[in-house]
């Protein structure tokens, strides 16, 4: 098993394929391959795209062979490369939840929403073009909807918390989930003698902590050996992993009621220090220079999550 930017082969036919998105081993894609048929989970960018071919024939196999390109949510960093992977893969299917497909067919406003939070110049930066995938070949699943890849079945559960638009994948050939980001963060540079470490993902817009921890009890009730994550790959630790998901969404939550009416400064202050308590209690290097090269932008990308959260929330009847 190799555990270094690149890949990591994983039991199973799954391997993590880094989409070298920002940092190394901050992005995954994951491919799974069974009886010569392959499929892929996220895509990373547009970018990201001669990465997952080369994994793909590195393996001995080809374009055609694979089945499906599977996208959990359309986030760009996870779905940017959706459109360009596509039309590298004549056999695929782009399996989409419903209320995300119009986006990777026209993407325009996929893209409109993404420049208002990162900014055009960063959006160009990290995402390039975003290619629209033609309506005709994107298939929607519905809330417990199967496929078949080569005889393995692929569950898929419509997960709300993180996006109204994500869905995650319950692998009964090897009894793990692919969450997306409905599981959280884990980078393997926070992994300490203490296990590993993880924190919600609540960027904009859609973040709904209710919904956010019971997405968590449902992935749990599917008792899987194993949660494969975007960001960053396989955790094993689930019990305590998930217990520590709940606490931080309801944590998160409070810092922002705690907030109010302060500025977004504020807020995401409160949120640095929340985090850095926690890195600190499960033994962290305690360089701020290095915690924010890891974490910052999902603290700053969490304080804007949770500020919209809380206007649409005051803005409720």
């Amino acid at each position: 098993m190799q555990h270094k930017a690149g890949t990591i082969d994983y039991p199973d036919g799954i391997t993590a394929i880094d989409t070298e998105y920002v940092r190394p081993m901050m992005d995954a894609s994951h491919l799974i391959v069974n009886q010569g048929r392959a499929a892929f989970v996220d895509t990373g960018t547009s970018r990201s795209v001669p990465l997952l071919l080369e994994a793909l024939t590195s393996r001995g196999l080809a374009p055609e062979d694979v089945e499906y390109v599977l996208v959990t949510h359309v986030h760009l960093d996870h779905a940017g490369g959706a459109g360009e992977l596509m039309a590298a893969l004549p056999r695929a299917t782009a399996v989409l939840h419903p209320r995300g497909a119009r986006h990777m067919a026209d993407p325009a406003r996929l893209i409109e929403g993404s420049i208002q939070v990162y900014g055009e110049e960063l959006f160009r930066s990290l995402y390039g073009r975003i290619r629209p995938i033609p309506e005709d070949r994107i298939r929607t699943v519905r809330d417990g909807d199967t496929l078949e890849l080569s005889g393995r079945t692929l569950e898929f559960l419509h997960t709300e918390g993180h996006a109204r638009h994500h869905y995650c994948i319950l692998d009964h050939g090897s009894r793990c989930i692919f969450a997306g980001d409905s599981f959280g963060l884990s980078y393997r540079e926070l992994d300490t003698d203490k296990g590993e470490f993880i924190f919600p993902s609540t960027t904009p817009v859609q973040f709904d902590p209710e919904a956010a921890v019971a997405t968590v009890d449902r992935l749990m009730a599917a008792e899987p050996a194993a949660i494969y994550l975007t960001h960053y790959s396989r955790v094993l630790d689930l019990p305590r992993l998930a217990g520590d998901l709940k606490t931080d969404i309801r944590a998160y939550a409070d810092i922002a009621l705690d907030a109010g009416e302060a500025t977004d400064g504020a807020l995401e202050e409160a949120l640095r220090q929340y985090m850095y308590a926690r890195l600190d209690a499960h033994g962290c290097d305690g360089d701020p220079h290095w915690r924010e090269s890891i974490v910052g932008d999902d603290i700053r990308l969490n304080a804007q999550g949770l500020a919209v959260w809380l206007a649409r929330r005051a803005n409720s009847p």
